[in-house]
């Protein structure tokens, strides 16, 4: 039987800090009783970020490893996870917990009130924040939010928040049609949840910024700029119309690959 839960971790050289993530969300599972899959995505990591989750595999039936073609990108990595998944309610989460899987009921009781989606936000409640980013970081979020709202009409505070949970049958009409790989994708998934109807529901969770994130303000703030004006592009021309894995033959492929997936 598939399971209830799916939580699924994207992963690039995270060997540093992945073996205490993947033991503090196992604890949490256990001690929750629930029954659940932890799919790690590898996205060509270059560490030993695969060694350290086929270690916990051998210790722990829940966790699969997921493999990607090489280096896609965060985005290519959620959306690998969420389509391989197989529980009723997927939820994906940064490798390092900066918001702490303890916050996961939030989400869950937003999802079992009615909303289809249900968002962390570092935002929403400012105070949440248990430790900040840097000024600079700060300032490029609440910028790059501003855009979002005047080009995408995405009237969230916080999109970036890597901690998101979805009903499956969100997942399956979302991820499909998915086309941005890298940082830029949490905004197109949620144009495309409004696009398809969905209700979304924005919730402040337990946020501490950790070091050795790998976003470059100028380099990556340039770059998903210019994905932000793809995804308005792409639905001007119809990019989205469609359904399921013939709106993506990347994605078609992805669905049809299960023996990437490794659990044992």
């Amino acid at each position: 039987m598939p399971p209830t839960y799916s939580i699924v971790i994207p992963a690039y050289n995270e060997s540093a800090r992945l073996g205490a993530s993947l033991e503090k969300v196992l604890a949490y599972v256990h001690a929750q009783g629930w029954d659940a899959e932890v799919i790690v995505v590898n996205d060509g990591s270059r560490d030993n970020t695969a060694e350290i989750v086929l270690n916990s595999m051998a210790k722990d039936p829940m966790v699969k490893l997921l493999e990607n073609p090489g280096n896609r990108g965060k985005g290519y990595s959620v959306r690998n996870g969420m389509l391989h998944a197989q529980g009723r309610i997927i939820l994906f989460s940064d490798a390092d917990l900066s918001s702490p899987i303890e916050e996961a009921p939030k989400l869950l009781h937003a999802l079992d009130a009615g909303a289809d989606i249900a968002i962390g936000s570092r935002w929403l409640r400012a105070e949440t924040q248990t430790q900040r980013q840097p000024l600079h970081r700060q300032l490029f979020g609440r910028i790059f939010n501003l855009m979002l709202r005047v080009s995408l009409g995405l009237q969230f505070a916080d999109t970036q928040c890597g901690f998101k949970a979805f009903k499956r049958a969100a997942a399956q009409a979302i991820f499909p049609l998915q086309k941005i790989e890298r940082w830029g994708f949490d905004p197109e998934i949620l144009f495309l949840a409004r696009k398809l109807g969905f209700t979304v529901q924005e919730i402040p969770v337990l946020w501490g910024h950790s070091g050795g994130a790998r976003i470059n303000p100028v380099i990556d703030g340039a770059r998903m700029f210019q994905e932000m004006l793809r995804v308005r592009w792409y639905s001007l021309t119809g990019e989205y119309e469609g359904a399921g894995a013939a709106a993506s033959p990347e994605t078609a492929a992805i669905r049809e690959t299960p023996t990437k997936v490794r659990n044992h």
